[in-house]
């Protein structure tokens, strides 16, 4: 039976065991997908999903489902509306007017569906709304009210279906404390297999045999040959047709030699000064196709008391690993490299002729070797021959296993033990042939086929890799056609020329005596050898002719199979169980047919040499006898040492192996071989895998190679390369995490693909027992390559680090490998109020309450009860200042576009309220919309509406489908009226419906009679809509008492005098901006200068330029603002000084906002406009929410905004711990402003409603007199939300009635005095409520995950140079955790974001990811403060509306 077989049968019969699990494949954009109906989908299979599952199981492709039967629909809904995580209650579907209604089919099931889900929902949800206009009915909504397309909802149902199997058991836990996160450390597993044989011994070689006559050093043997036998044939080369086309003799190699010797030393100059001195190194670029050359050179250089370094011929500047050779031959010194006329002509040149200097390269003299450059030595020249000694003969440069080059020096002592160790282990004798197919430059074939060749006079025929690519069975033709004796391969040299001979009757092998299989030590090696011989042994091939070895680039050979006749034992093979060898011990396996590895000896160890065995980690101590470990050699023949690198030199090459009792072996230094492996009966030596390819993930040790040949079991051939796979381990949170590449075949399907794929997860986990982490497929010659073929790992597992692998199909696995993650939190039982508060102490903590400064002291109040109503105070300002100007409106080329003194506005507001009553017929408290773009005339329209008695609602324009349900009329411009009743907007809202729409450009000028005057300062004076972050359109009352106050608030916080200016950039429809741009200014006096941000589209630096014109002292901007100021501006401002801009004026610039501040871009605004005068100290932010929109705001007085450090996974667990700058995990939150005159804020617990100590986080509960009275909503959901405005605390305090922000944050008394002399408590906005995700007990806010994609993208962009991300989203579905990013780039690099988003996730905030969606830039849906709408987001992604480049779901 062939060992091949078995493996194939053992995975085979491994996925045999998961019946066809279904995982979701991943999306890609294909318009055909999203539009493709009904009837293209293969029905579920109703009978292959269990009972308790109800999954959505389907056969055949995967491909997704519409909803199409009753009991599949049931229990997923259930799970749904259990299992939603999110607390969005009412995320309007109808503000997403640019959304694409869904290409949902109208089947007749589909809409019973709908019906079974409305059912369903009643008992659930609060309020059911109908489906909004303009989606099909036949979407689905669930219980958060969001439409859910069944092609998304299908492929997260498959992935919480395969996330719910049952994983591995979990590891032995810690006692975590809900404070510090401890990552789950691995216990032992009690049971794990453990070594139970007894101490192993040193292993002696046999002694080295004397041989008469044996020349005291290869160079002695060279002149012997070359002096005695010169027409004695030593090397043949041959063309890519299999023709020969020069043999060297030995003669000829020795004269040529010399004269390289020769010219070297004597002919080539620097100023005067021979260039090169015995024992400097030189570089050796040969191809592989030169071997005659080659040889010429390496002989040269030893002539000459030369280092030969041979390297490989670099083709273009960017070769795989090229970098490092270059930094090898820097370390060397090297100046000059030997090549050859055509290669020399094949290099990159520069535009001087000359060979460019390659990356990472030092400078080179390139020198050509071809006769007509060499000169002839002169009669008295003589090369010194001397006798082997300690010197370097030469140095083999090896690649590790990070990708870093060393070079390994060989001197002429162990050059020359080693062709004697491999004269007398192989038998060879004068005169033999050999057929060598590997590279000559290195390894063994640079042993058999260059040095030791020439010790026993053999001739070499050389078979090029260009030769073996088009003519496989070429080397077997040779040894037929030269009756070569000995032929040195690799395994897949004999795996190649079985694919191909079947065209070859003719060819015999009978010759050989000897096929050394170089790479014997693979476990791939065994099943080449068995194949081949099945198939050569008919044509003459004997079975103990194959003779693999194992070498290693420190230790030279370290053990060969011989054949009988030289004394070889029978060969041995064994069959070891996989699970065992993980824990690095040996067990003979003979029932668990599935997880082993079958391997073969690779002989007994070379003649001369020592050998033992020693744990891999720390101290070489000796294995115990059925115990995997590293393979030690102690003999003349191994490499001196790593060039220039004395450290790992010391580790490596002199390894002194200690026993049990730590008493060293010898007193001689063993060198390490890097290969793992045992001694076997007979003292035959068995390889199991490579220092190299060793993964240890958690605990157990995996090797790369045997990983790689249960991937190739998994039917290969009909989608990957076989030879076109990379495996590497990457360290993710603590522990290595497996990653697999292939290429793919370019005529795969995607479905193919992915079912390969998911075949091969499974049976790397049923025959390895280990998840892969990742598995991509790359298009078909993508990886970069190692020189003669092979993928260069280190370099793909850098590709892929940095995000720059390019990918057609990407799989990751975080939830079955990522078992360290922290302890899920336990949220602990509520201690009684009693033992809570003393006092003003909550537990021992100060109560974190804190109030701005006593409005009654700062203002006498009788000009607050004269400054009660707004239409009084602009009636008695157009008395007293008539032609006072308050505001002046910009346009985008900086010119003023209009203006209003106090009497304009009044009249003009008179105008707008004889309009009101004569042409709309309006009642007092009427509704009336705005629809007006930022200008004077929606401040007109304003107090008409007050001087009226109406409710003004400002809109903006122009969906006004929002708001207009319950407005009694419509004020807007003649523009805007068009727009209103064109065709476009009928086909959003039914002109039927619309209320009456008056249009403001020409108004009649009559006097209106009387002034409407508000019975009581309660009464309603406007409503205020806006979109939250949640996406929630929520519209808020407030009172003429409320709008009042907050006027003098900010008056007071801004000092704001007749006397003063203020610039605002901000849009003017709601919260803070719009109290700014419509009240404050006719409240105070003051004049504000009002710059529409949408002008700054046309001209960036219209805000900064009028700032600096106008010497403005306060500003107020919002962060979209800031943003594009930052983008648009970053390398203008030498212009703008030119230009006068000069911001040295500015005290404070307030950016308005609703969130956490951004403190990045704040800081970054203020670091780029500091060269035109900027003060540090002049940028801060405001806070405000739907209950109250000005909570903080800095003002002019008072002391700076302070930025504090926070332990992020404190923040997790509501805790607030500082630390300082720049420690792991922190995270800077800058205080949102100073806390306004006359309102007070308490820190309360989110769920018990008890007040919190100042080191916790809670949420924001403010009190103040302009707080707004109640939501205004058109869903009558008032129920919802009462206690938004009048919450109470459920202890302490249990009197004063607060309003709940919505918020988290917290306060902290810091060492700065305010005003009154107290000192200053600064309050720290942490993020909405709504918005938190909470995962595993923890509360996560989706900025902080958010923040760590970019940061970490942009660590990496530099290799990202033609894309660029331009935002992210998060937000949670069924608890998975969905990461969109907005990326302008192609579908690869779209793929190549799935690893790095999941890694960053991961690492900084110990989440898995569960989808990963790739959208185009401009697709996250953000309000006009530039807030994103995460839930609008999320209602879109679940409706399939967002056309995303690519989805991948983590399994």
């Amino acid at each position: 039976m062939r060992s091949d077989n078995v493996h194939t049968e053992a995975v085979q019969a491994a996925l045999a065991k998961y019946k066809e699990r279904k995982m979701p494949m991943p999306s890609k954009r294909r318009s055909v997908l999203v539009h493709s109906s009904v009837e293209t989908y293969t029905p579920p299979d109703t009978s292959s999903a269990s009972e308790d599952e109800g999954s959505l199981r389907r056969q055949g492709r995967i491909t997704s489902t519409p909803f199409q039967s009753h009991s599949n629909v049931e229990p997923w809904l259930n799970r749904v509306i259990q299992g939603s995580s999110t607390s969005s209650s009412a995320s309007s579907t109808s503000s997403h007017p640019g959304g694409k209604p869904a290409a949902a089919s109208n089947t007749a099931t589909a809409t019973a569906a709908a019906t079974v889900l409305a059912d369903l929902m009643r008992p659930q949800v609060a309020s059911v709304r109908g489906v909004p206009r303009g989606y099909n009915s036949s979407i689905l909504e669930t219980a958060d009210g969001v439409p859910v397309n069944s092609r998304v909802s299908s492929k997260i149902q498959q992935l919480l279906n395969t996330l719910k199997r049952p994983k591995r058991p979990p590891l032995k836990e810690f006692f975590v404390d809900d404070f510090e996160e401890l990552l789950e450390v691995q216990q032992p597993d009690p049971n794990q297999p453990k070594p139970e044989g007894n101490q192993m011994n040193v292993l002696k070689g046999e002694p080295l045999g004397v041989v008469t006559n044996w020349p005291p050093s290869l160079l002695a043997a060279l002149q012997r040959w070359g002096t005695t036998q010169p027409k004695a044939p030593c090397l043949t080369a041959l063309d890519t047709t299999g023709k020969a086309i020069y043999t060297l003799t030995y003669g000829k190699l020795w004269s040529r030699s010399l004269k390289l010797a020769y010219t070297l030393l004597n002919k080539l100059t620097a100023k005067n000064e021979p260039l090169l001195k015995p024992g400097d190194r030189v570089a050796l670029v040969f191809p592989n196709s030169d071997p005659v050359m080659f040889m010429v050179a390496f002989y040269g250089c030893l002539l000459a008391e030369l280092i030969p370094v041979p390297i490989e011929v670099p083709l273009t500047r960017k070769d795989a690993g090229s970098q490092q050779i270059g930094f090898l031959l820097g370390s060397c010194g090297v100046t000059l490299a030997l090549t050859t006329d055509a290669c020399q002509k094949g290099l990159p040149k520069a535009q001087t002729g000359e060979v460019v200097t390659f990356k990472g390269w030092p400078r080179l003299i390139w020198f050509v070797i071809d006769g007509k450059h060499l000169a002839k030595p002169t009669k008295d020249w003589h090369p010194q021959v001397r006798d082997a000694s300690a010197e370097i003969a030469y140095i083999e440069y090896k690649t590790s296993k990070e990708g870093s080059t060393v070079g390994i020096t060989i001197s002429h002592a162990s050059m020359l033990a080693h062709c004697h160790a491999l004269t007398q282990a192989c038998g060879y004798s004068e005169a033999e042939t050999l057929t060598n197919v590997l590279d000559f430059k290195r390894d063994a074939g640079l042993w058999h086929g260059v040095l030791t060749s020439v010790m026993n006079r053999m001739h070499v025929i050389s078979i090029p890799y260009a030769l073996m690519k088009v003519n496989p069975l070429s080397w077997i033709q040779k040894v037929c056609s030269y009756k070569a004796r000995v032929a040195v391969v690799k395994s897949r040299d004999m795996h190649w020329s079985l694919l191909a001979q079947r065209d070859q009757r003719d060819v015999s092998l009978s010759s050989l005596r000897m096929l050394i299989v170089a790479d014997g030590a693979n476990p791939w090696s065994i099943s080449s050898c068995d194949a081949f011989l099945n198939v050569f042994q008919s044509r003459g091939l004997r079975p103990e002719v194959i003779c693999p070895c194992a070498s290693s680039s420190e230790a030279l050979t370290v053990a060969i199979r011989r054949p009988p006749e030289l004394g070889g034992p029978p060969p041995g093979k064994a069959v070891l169980s996989m699970n065992c060898l993980s824990f690095s011990v040996i067990r003979v396996d003979t029932e668990e047919k599935l997880s082993v590895l079958t391997v073969q000896d690779v002989g007994q160890i070379m003649p001369g040499a020592n050998v033992c065995v020693v744990k891999v980690d720390g101290t070489p101590y000796l294995c115990k006898a059925d115990e995997v470990g590293e393979i030690c050699v102690n003999s003349g023949a191994t490499g001196m040492a790593y060039f220039g690198l004395l450290g790992i030199t010391k580790n490596v090459f002199e390894a002194i192996p200690v026993t049990a009792a730590g008493v060293p072996v010898s007193d001689q230094p063993f060198t390490r071989t890097g290969l793992l492996g045992f001694v076997g009966p007979d003292y035959l030596v068995f390889v199991v895998g490579k220092l190299d390819g060793l993964m240890t993930v958690s605990g157990r040790r995996h090797n790369a190679d045997d990983v790689v040949a249960t991937a190739l079991a998994v039917e290969p051939m009909k989608f990957v390369y076989r030879g076109r796979i990379a495996v590497f381990s990457v360290t993710v949170l603590h522990d290595d995490r497996i990653v697999l590449v292939a290429e793919q075949r370019p005529d795969a399907s995607e479905e193919d693909s992915f079912q390969w794929m998911s075949r091969v997860l499974q049976a790397i986990d049923s025959i390895h027992q280990v998840g892969v982490y990742c598995l991509a497929l790359v298009p078909a010659n993508t990886l970069p390559k190692a020189p003669l073929g092979g993928i260069h790992i280190s370099e793909t597992k850098q590709r892929f680090l940095e995000g720059a692998l390019h990918p057609c199909n990407v799989l990751m696995c975080p939830h079955t490998c990522v078992t360290n993650l922290p302890k899920p939190r336990q949220k602990q039982p509520d201690v009684g109020p009693a033992s809570m508060i003393v006092g003003n102490l909550v537990a021992g903590k100060r109560i974190a309450q804190a109030s701005g400064r006593d409005v009654t002291q700062l203002e006498d109040n009788d000009q607050a009860r004269k400054f009660l109503y707004l239409a009084d105070v602009l009636q008695w300002r157009a008395q007293t200042t008539p032609d006072h100007p308050l505001f002046l409106l910009l346009n985008s080329k900086g010119t003023v576009a209009s203006t209003a003194s106090c009497i304009q506005l009044h009249k003009r507001a008179e105008r707008v309220a004889v309009a009101l009553l004569e042409k709309g017929r309006l009642n007092v408290g009427d509704h009336v919309a705005l629809v007006y773009p930022p200008g004077v005339d929606l401040i007109a329209t304003f107090y008409g509406c007050l001087y009226a008695g109406c409710i003004p609602i400002t809109v903006r324009p122009p969906h006004p489908q929002n708001l207009v349900s319950k407005s009694a009329c419509i004020l807007t411009t003649q523009a805007i009226m068009k727009l209103l009743k064109s065709k476009e907007a009928a086909t959003a809202v039914d002109i039927k419906t619309w209320p009456t729409i008056l249009d403001t450009d020409d108004m009649p000028k009559k006097k209106l009679a009387n002034i409407f005057r508000p019975p009581s300062p309660d009464m309603l004076a406007y409503l205020d809509f806006s979109v939250s972050t949640t996406g929630i359109l929520a519209g808020v009352k407030m009172s003429h008492a409320a709008t009042s106050a907050l006027c003098r608030s900010i008056k007071l916080q801004c000092e704001l005098y007749p006397s003063r200016q203020i610039a605002i950039c901000l849009d003017p429809y709601c919260g803070l901006g719009f109290a700014l741009w419509c009240l404050c200014s006719v409240y105070s006096g003051h004049q504000s200068i009002l710059v529409p941000p949408l002008e700054l589209e046309s001209n960036v630096s219209l805000w900064l330029s009028a700032v600096s014109q106008y010497k403005v002292r306060v500003t107020f901007c919002s962060y979209s603002v800031m943003e594009m100021c930052t983008k648009g501006l970053g390398t203008q401002t030498d212009m703008l000084r030119m230009k006068g801009v000069n911001l040295s004026c500015v005290r404070t610039c307030m950016v308005v906002a609703e969130e956490r501040p951004r403190i990045t871009l704040t800081q970054s605004f203020s670091k780029l406009f500091k060269d035109l005068g900027l003060s540090a100290r002049a940028v801060s932010t405001t806070f405000g929410c739907r209950v109250n929109v000005a909570i903080c705001l800095q003002g002019t007085a008072g002391p700076d905004p302070t930025t504090v450090y926070v332990d992020m996974r404190a923040l997790r667990h509501d805790r607030v711990r500082l630390v300082e700058r720049g420690s792991p995990h922190s995270l800077p939150l800058m205080e949102s402003g100073k806390i306004l005159p006359g309102v007070k804020v308490i820190i309360a617990h989110t769920e018990t409603k008890g007040p919190l100590g100042d080191s916790h986080l809670g949420e924001i509960w403010v009190s103040s007199p302009h707080n707004a009275t109640g939501y205004y909503t058109v869903y009558g959901e008032e129920a919802l939300h009462a206690d938004h405005f009048t919450a109470r605390l459920s202890f302490g305090d249990t009197q004063t009635v607060w309003a709940r922000t919505g918020y988290l944050g917290f306060l902290r008394r810091t060492e700065l005095t305010d005003a009154s002399g107290e000192r200053h408590d600064a309050l720290y906005v942490v993020g909405s409520l709504d918005e938190t995700l909470e995962l595993r007990g923890m509360r996560y806010h989706p900025i902080d995950i958010e923040t760590s994609v970019i940061r970490n993208y942009f660590s990496l962009s530099f290799y990202f140079f033609w894309s660029h991300i331009f935002a992210d989203a998060v937000f949670t579905w069924t608890n998975l955790l969905v990461v969109v990013v907005e990326l302008e780039g192609s579908e690869q690099e779209a793929l190549d974001l799935v690893a790095l988003v999941t890694n960053v996730v991961l690492e900084e905030h110990y989440l898995i990811v569960g989808v990963v969606v790739i959208v185009d830039p401009g697709v996250i849906p953000i309000n006009s403060r530039g807030e994103k709408q995460r839930m609008h987001l999320r209602d879109g992604f679940l409706a399939d509306q967002l056309d995303p480049i690519y989805v991948a779901y983590n399994m």
